[in-house]
Parts: C-alpha cells; structure tokens; sequence
C-alpha cells in the first residue's frame, strides 16, 4: 500500500491560499525551498486538485529556463515535469501535457485505487482535494510548514472533519524567518 502525504504551506491561522488565492505570502526562504524540492524529489506521483495544477502548470514547466532559476529551481521544474500527476477536475482539461493524467470521475475512489497498488508515495494538494482525502481517511502523513503571517480568511488548510484523527509527531524542524516545520503521521 502506498504512503498519501498531505504537505504545503500554511499561515498561522491555517490558510493556504488568500481569498483570492494568493499563494506567494510565504517570502523566499532558500532554505526552506531546499527542503521542499528534496520532499518532492521522493514522491512517485502529484495528486492535484485543478486550482493547484493550474497555479503550478502556469510556472514550472518552464521554472528552469527562468531568469534568475538557481540550481534548486532547475532542479525543481525537472522534477515536476518528469513525476507523474493526477489531476482531479469536474471539467476536462484541454492540454493535460507533462506527464499528467485527469480524472474527472470521483476522486476518493481513485485516490483509495492509486493508495493500494504497490509504488512510492503520493502527495496530495490543493486544500479541496486534500479536505476530502482527510475526510476519507486516507492521507497517511502531514507536512505542516507554518509561517508567522495572518491571513485572516482563505483556503484552509485543514478541512471539516466528522470524527477525530490522533497523530503521532514524527519531526519539527525550523528554518529561517521563523518558518516551522512540523511533521505528523496518523497514528495507528
């Protein structure tokens, strides 16, 4: 069985994203960037909800030819277009091109199929899919990066959920500016 990660930035009042969905609130931290290419670079496969894709299928597909991309963002765009995705839309998407797959059926009984082949790991984003991933009970590890700034409104990061998860604190780590990771699997 596969291991379903839900990882991404958030404010420290949990939002992902701004109301309007602003998701470049969280300052350049190299550091931080650092460790978050080396997570992606151990995931075998993305899967997106749509406003997720298209905020990074508007970038990295091109992030290495950008002016200014250091070593981490060439190595970052690689990355991403070479690892497969699945990208869960109620709408066709006309031109789903590096490496990706949609899926405009149900997403939970995808993402249940996909969790019990044999394979690496998975990551889940965009705060809608992984809200019904964690209401299915499916993702198996948090990676909460907090960064000291209030939203105040948004997407958020942890969804509604009907009954109570117990997690076991897996790892912490803070990098530059105040940023913090904190690392959680659901306990068993």
């Amino acid at each position: 069985m596969r291991k379903l990660i839900y990882g991404m930035n958030l404010s420290l009042d949990g939002y992902v994203a701004t109301p309007d969905g602003d998701t470049n609130w969280g300052g350049g931290n190299a550091e931080l960037f650092e460790f978050w290419l080396e997570q992606e670079q151990g995931i075998e496969t993305f899967l997106y909800g749509r406003g997720l894709w298209e905020t990074m299928s508007s970038y990295w597909p091109t992030g290495d030819e950008q002016p200014g991309a250091t070593p981490a963002h060439v190595a970052f765009a690689r990355n991403w277009r070479d690892t497969p995705k699945v990208v869960f839309s109620s709408k066709p998407i006309d031109d789903p091109r590096w490496n990706t797959r949609v899926v405009t059926g149900d997403a939970i009984e995808e993402i249940t199929r996909l969790k019990a082949e044999d394979g690496g790991p998975m990551r889940v984003g965009g705060a809608t899919l992984a809200g019904a991933a964690m209401r299915a009970g499916l993702v198996d590890e948090y990676e909460v990066v907090t960064h000291p700034v209030l939203l105040g409104a948004g997407a958020p990061f942890y969804s509604a959920l009907d009954d109570r998860v117990q997690l076991e604190l897996v790892e912490t780590r803070t990098f530059a500016g105040g940023v913090v990771l904190t690392r959680y699997s659901v306990a068993s």
